[in-house]
């Protein structure tokens, strides 16, 4: 014959609320994100203001010496607002799609508690170089517009357009290469190899609509292409940039930005463990 069982035995397990465990998130991102100004930047604010002034100020060298080579740009009268419109963007990819990349080499040692998870990993590393390379493009972008006499009209709307552009396939760019560099580590020399000549076919130094065919059609299948484009179309209003696509754009960053994280966490144990 049973016992009966004593009251209370047979209670299901309380779940946590979703509620505690957004919460868990957001502390555990701003925990990461001060974790790596910490290491990046140093412990002190001047270290952090070094970090956004010194690429500024690489980018406005670059833009004064090409300025002297080449004095009429394709489209407007400012050399130094067209080559900023293309470099500024390709440099942000760069850095956002390297830095997402190596988030779970970077963050593996908390990885290993429960309340830090991939994606924790993912966003704190993205937030946190995202919002430092837009601090660096709109010191650039405002030191060049007032030394130039403000000659150009900005569209405000069409840059954001083409700074989500930028964030959105960056993120699905880095996400994918985070598993990729993880699993293979080979794949970050491959892939270092492989996008080297983006420097010189994303638009930094001519817009799309010069290139002959058949070259035009291969280049345009390339993300920066499509965002230098909008960018340039925000700050030059009068330039029609039939060509972008943002649902191209959009469609190419979520798409790897879900194989990216199906292949993180179906192999994340394995990964942890490399």
């Amino acid at each position: 014959m049973d016992l009966p069982q004593r009251a209370g035995t047979s209670r299901p397990r309380l779940q946590p609320l979703p509620g505690r465990r957004r919460f868990a998130t957001v502390r555990a991102i701003l925990a990461l994100m001060l974790r790596e100004m910490a290491t990046s930047y140093g412990r002190s604010p001047g270290g952090y203001v070094w970090a956004v002034l010194e690429p500024a100020a690489g980018i406005a060298f670059l833009t004064v010496v090409f300025s002297i080579g080449f004095r009429s740009p394709p489209i407007g009268v400012s050399f130094p607002i067209f080559y900023a419109t293309g470099l500024v963007p390709f440099l942000i990819f760069h850095d956002l799609v390297t830095k997402t990349a190596a988030s779970i080499t970077f963050s593996k040692p908390l990885l290993a508690y429960p309340s830090v998870t991939f994606a924790d990993a993912l966003l704190a590393r993205f937030i946190l170089n995202g919002l430092t390379q837009m601090m660096v493009a709109y010191i650039l972008f405002t030191a060049i517009w007032v030394v130039q006499g403000g000659r150009t009209v900005p569209d405000f709307p069409a840059i954001a357009l083409a700074f989500a552009m930028l964030g959105v396939v960056s993120f699905g760019i880095g996400t994918f290469n985070c598993f990729m560099v993880t699993r293979f580590p080979v794949y970050q020399r491959i892939w270092s190899i492989a996008t080297r000549p983006l420097f010189l076919v994303s638009g930094i130094f001519f817009i799309f609509d010069s290139i002959p065919q058949p070259f035009r059609d291969i280049l345009w299948y390339n993300p920066l292409i499509h965002v230098v484009g909008q960018m340039r179309h925000g700050f030059y209003p009068s330039y029609d940039a039939v060509y972008v696509s943002p649902v191209y754009v959009f469609g190419l960053g979520l798409g790897l930005l879900a194989v990216g994280l199906v292949f993180l966490g179906r192999y994340q144990r394995d990964l942890l463990n490399l």
